[in-house]
């Protein structure tokens, strides 16, 4: 089990800067056990506050699952990351996710209320599984502009095979939203991989004065050098949805995004083995205890 981070609390910190412009809003550790996006705010923001003078607009970076995170656990009752709508930030509070839940809309919506232009999100995230760092998005002009700064695969879809994200939420909300994978939850290289796509981020939202700063230049070679042939869009098809009662376990040795060939064995549950339909992409394999998500499936997108 992850470690838990006793110090964490709701605002990991934020950086005001001399002129208007976007507010950029990052929130770590929606899932307790992904201790990498606090760490990887953290590491921003000390740095930002020595360019404050040539920042616009505001950085606010939030913790999500608070409780959760101090504990090191995925969740305390249920997925933060899976019921995110109007209705049910509506009903009564009824287990420790719900709290933290309208406690976390509480932070974002009085960040929006402050903003002195576009706002725009970013859902920090690691996997159980190693593997390259990638960005999901929902498919509009507007989060195009703003994903595709990342030299990182791009996932499309994904938020067609799961209910209630926290990004696709706010999306829908009217900012411009973002989520990235950046590596394996303990691996320290994961917290370099955020760190990164939160310099890319404040970029691309036109948060820095100068984009081509060298935090960012070197943040672009960092994510750049990790894609390899990988296809720069993949399009996400389909999830292997489980309960406890699958009794599913994964194969072992399947990275984030890792090409599986026609017939290849990919998991096994109560009524035996699952197989590959195609050739394609495996997608956020499982590899911890908590989950609800199999796998995804897909393939290289047809412009990626």
């Amino acid at each position: 089990m992850t470690s838990g981070l006793a110090d964490v609390s709701r605002e990991i910190g934020r950086v005001v800067g001399p002129t208007e412009g976007p507010t950029l809003i990052a929130v770590a550790g929606v899932h307790g056990n992904e201790p990498g996006g606090v760490l990887a705010a953290r590491r921003v923001l000390a740095r930002l506050e020595a360019l404050r003078g040539e920042l616009r607009g505001a950085v606010v970076m939030l913790a999500g699952n608070v409780e959760a995170l101090r504990q090191g656990r995925r969740y305390l009752a249920r997925d933060l990351n899976r019921r995110w709508s109007d209705a049910a930030l509506a009903l009564p509070a009824d287990d420790p996710e719900d709290v933290e839940q309208r406690a976390l809309a509480g932070a974002i919506e009085a960040a929006v209320a402050q903003a002195r232009g576009e706002v725009f999100l970013v859902d920090l995230h690691t996997t159980s599984a190693p593997g390259v760092p990638f960005v999901i998005f929902g498919d509009t002009e507007r989060q195009r502009r703003f994903v595709f700064e990342l030299p990182v695969p791009l996932l499309l879809g994904l938020a067609a095979h799961i209910d209630g994200t926290l990004s696709e939420y706010w999306r829908h909300r009217g900012l411009v939203t973002l989520a990235i994978e950046g590596g394996q939850h303990d691996d320290p290289r994961a917290v370099d991989n955020l760190a990164a796509a939160l310099w890319v981020s404040l970029a691309s939202a036109g948060n820095l004065a100068h984009s081509n700063a060298p935090e960012v230049e070197a943040a672009k070679r960092l994510l750049d050098t990790q894609r390899g042939a990988l296809p720069r869009v993949i399009e996400v098809l389909s999830r292997r949805a489980i309960t406890a009662d699958d009794r599913f376990v994964m194969e072992p040795g399947f990275a984030n995004l890792a090409p599986a060939r026609e017939g290849q064995l990919l998991a096994r549950d109560r009524d035996g083995e699952i197989r590959a339909p195609h050739d394609g992409v495996v997608i956020l394999p499982l590899y911890q205890a908590l989950g609800s998500d199999g796998y995804f499936w897909g393939r290289a997108h047809a412009h990626g």
